[in-house]
C-alpha cells in the first residue's frame, strides 16, 4: 500500500515537473519568436533608407527599442499593449535585450484593433537614463517626439535639442513618426526570468553587465550592424 502510494506521488511529480518544463519552453519560444519579429521590423525598416530612419539619428542613439505588433483595439476608449525588447549602446558595444512592455490609452470615437511595429530611440544621455529605469512615462517622464523619416527628413527638425525620444511606427508598410505620449515602458520581469533565469535588474543588463543569450544574439548584431553602418555616413 505504502508502495502505491509511493508510485502515485513520484507520478504526479513527475508530471508536474515536465508540465513546468513544457510551459517554460513554450515561453522561451514565444520570446525567441519575438526577438526575431523585432531583427526583421529593424532588417525591413532599414532596408528602405528613402522612407526609414534617418542614418544621422541611427549613429546618434543610445538605445534601440522594437515592439513588434503592438496592438490598438478601441471602441469608443481605446486601448494599446504590446511587447518589445531594447538594447543600449555600452563602452563594450550593444547590450544585451531587456523584454519590455508597452502600455498605453487613448480615447475618441475609434472603432477596429490594428497591428502597428514600433521603435523607439533613445537619443541622448536623458533618454538613456530613462531607459535604464524600471518603468516609465512617455511624455511625463521622457520628452518624446514623432521621429523624421528618410534620409534628409532631419534637416529644420529641433530633435537633436529636444527630444529624448524619438517614436517611430510602420503599419500596412507605411513608416512615420507617432505620438506615444502617455504610454507606459516598463521591464517584463517574468519574461526576463525565462531568459535570464532570474529577475536581473533592467539596469543591469542595459548598461552591458549581462551576457547576451544566444537566441539574443541576431537581434542584438542586427541593431549593431546598423548602427556601425550609419556612423560611417555621418563621419
Amino acid at each position: 500500500m505504502i508502495l502505491k502510494r509511493l508510485s502515485v506521488i513520484m507520478c504526479g511529480l513527475t508530471l508536474t515537473v515536465g508540465s513546468t518544463a513544457a510551459f517554460g519552453a513554450s515561453d522561451k519560444a514565444k520570446l525567441v519568436e519575438r526577438l526575431q519579429d523585432a531583427q526583421a521590423v529593424i532588417t525591413q525598416i532599414m532596408a528602405a533608407p528613402d522612407k526609414g530612419i534617418p542614418s544621422a539619428i541611427l549613429a546618434g542613439a543610445q538605445c534601440v527599442t522594437v515592439v513588434p505588433s503592438y496592438k490598438k483595439a478601441a471602441f469608443v476608449v481605446g486601448a494599446q499593449y504590446g511587447q518589445g525588447v531594447v538594447t543600449c549602446r555600452t563602452p563594450r558595444g550593444w547590450s544585451a535585450p531587456v523584454f519590455v512592455q508597452l502600455a498605453g490609452g487613448s480615447f475618441g470615437f475609434q472603432i477596429g484593433v490594428q497591428g502597428t511595429d514600433l521603435v523607439i530611440l533613445a537619443m541622448n544621455d536623458h533618454g538613456l537614463q530613462d531607459m535604464l529605469k524600471n518603468k516609465f512615462k512617455i511624455g511625463a517622464d521622457a520628452a518624446a517626439s514623432a521621429g523624421p523619416v528618410g534620409r534628409n527628413a532631419q534637416a529644420g527638425t529641433d530633435w537633436k535639442m529636444n527630444a529624448e525620444l524619438l517614436t517611430y511606427s510602420r503599419s500596412k508598410g507605411l513608416f512615420a513618426g507617432i505620438d506615444l505620449d502617455g504610454s507606459v515602458l516598463s521591464q517584463n520581469e517574468d519574461d526576463t526570468r525565462v531568459i535570464y533565469g532570474d529577475a536581473v535588474p533592467f539596469a543591469t543588463i542595459l548598461k552591458g553587465d549581462k551576457a547576451t543569450p544566444d537566441e539574443a544574439a541576431p537581434f542584438v548584431r542586427t541593431v549593431a550592424k546598423y548602427f556601425v553602418e550609419a556612423k560611417a555616413e555621418n563621419k
